[in-house]
């Protein structure tokens, strides 16, 4: 089945997006728009929180802003409970104007700038996950200019491989993130920052990779983690208060990806963990995980105008839509595989074989390779879901296009959330030369 077949239709077949008509939230907005139904992320949400509760631990489930950052979705999940990670300066004012709590917000990176973790300090954020030796130095000095104290934890590298693309494996031992295991450098590490009283060592971080389909990196990276604990809490007498498995729960792209329900990554991973704490004899620590693209990914779909055409009989059949790599680099740099239907007719005989390009100056510049559609006209609107991670976050203005909009759909309403950028904005820094 594809996810065409399985889409929300009107009584015209328009397709609809959070009880809004595709072809309407295109004349209302312009495309390309990438358009959020809003009640898919509040699934995901109650489906991660659901099974921390049942299994009755103490947890937070922290969104990975890189996924997609933007003021109403800090502002949603923060209704709901939920923690943020962030990777810049950028993110965290993002996250403090979108209302979330300092204290709810996670510091991530492998190379943070001064400025950057002197403004985390300064805002009090909850945790910083510090990721390498010149770090420790440099927050050092900044809480000692500051008289502050922080939260830290300690993010480390298991030498686990997970099953994905290489561009976002981050578990194995030659990742850029983390101290690793096997080297000794993680108990170097965790031995600095016992010493020092200026930060509170709160606990342990690891994170596999992303768009992870199966359970057993993550079960295999909690073993690890506890391993470690156990043998920390033997010759150090260190025990965690937190233990975070980070995110890379896969979601569906097209009709080869089966991802797992939120519900059953989050109760192996709890089950597991308990399992190893006994058997360790360690306390039961906060369980943090960070869905991103698992919170999001599937709840957008990105609508594009349909212009020209290229067919080369028996070689190509190129179909062009008003965006592409400038607001989707998912294909051209990972070889990210969608799917795309009509937002008129989504579920229509699919008569012809395309490929979708975009308008970007650039061969490699394909949303969807081997796409079928029904026949279409310059001006049909394309849709293309599962759209809502890395791709408003990932989106450039190369060639000078404007990024695209985004609207959040609830219950038949839409809402702007992003406005699209105009030929003037993308002008607002430049200052060029003086006379």
């Amino acid at each position: 089945m594809q996810l065409a077949d399985s889409v929300e239709v009107n009584e015209q077949g328009h397709l609809l997006i959070g009880g809004v008509d595709a072809v309407k939230l295109a004349e209302k907005y312009g495309t390309p728009l990438i358009a959020y139904d809003v009640r898919k992320i509040k699934k995901q949400i109650r489906g991660f929180k659901q099974a921390f509760e049942d299994a009755g631990v103490k947890y937070m489930v922290s969104y990975a802003s890189k996924a997609f950052s933007a003021l109403a979705m800090y502002q949603l999940i923060n209704k709901y409970g939920l923690g943020c990670d962030i990777v810049s300066g950028g993110e965290l004012y993002a996250a403090l104007k979108g209302g979330m709590p300092p204290e709810r917000i996670e510091f991530h990176g492998n190379n943070k700038l001064q400025d950057e973790l002197e403004m985390a300090v300064d805002e009090k954020i909850g945790t910083i996950v510090v990721d390498n030796f010149r770090e420790i130095k440099l927050l050092d000095h900044i809480l000692r200019r500051k008289h502050a104290n922080i939260g830290v934890v300690l993010r480390v590298t298991p030498g686990i491989e997970a099953e994905t693309h290489q561009y976002i494996m981050t578990g194995q031992s030659n990742s850029k993130f983390g101290f690793d295991i096997r080297s000794g450098q993680a108990e170097e590490a965790l031995q600095q920052l016992m010493k020092n009283p200026r930060m509170n060592l709160m606990g342990i971080h690891c994170h596999i990779g992303s768009q992870i389909f199966a359970v057993n990196g993550f079960l295999m990276a909690a073993e690890k983690l506890v391993e470690v604990l156990a043998d920390w809490k033997k010759r150090f007498g260190y025990e965690a208060d937190v233990l975070n498995l980070g995110g890379g729960f896969g979601i569906r792209y097209n009709d080869f990806d089966q991802p797992l329900p939120a519900e059953e990554f989050v109760s192996a991973i709890v089950e597991r963990v308990k399992e190893l704490v006994a058997k360790y004899e360690l306390k039961m620590p906060e369980i943090i995980i960070e869905p991103g693209r698992a919170m999001v990914g599937e709840a957008a779909t990105t609508l594009y105008t349909i212009g020209s055409r290229k067919d080369v009989d028996g070689v190509c059949h190129f179909l062009a839509v008003d965006g592409g790599m400038g607001d989707n680099i998912r294909p051209a740099l990972y070889d990210a595989h969608y799917e795309a239907y009509l937002a008129d007719r989504p579920n229509a005989l699919r008569e012809q074989m395309v490929t979708v390009v975009g308008k970007y100056c650039e061969s490699g510049d394909v949303l969807v390779h081997d796409c079928a559609l029904p026949n279409t006209k310059p001006g049909d609107i394309l849709a293309m879901p599962s759209t809502g991670a890395y791709g408003y976050t990932m989106a450039s203005n190369y060639n000078r296009n404007p990024r695209p909009a985004v609207v959040f759909c609830e219950d038949g309403k839409s809402r702007l959330v992003v406005r699209r950028e105009t030929y003037a904005d993308m002008m607002a820094c430049e200052l060029g030369l003086e006379d």
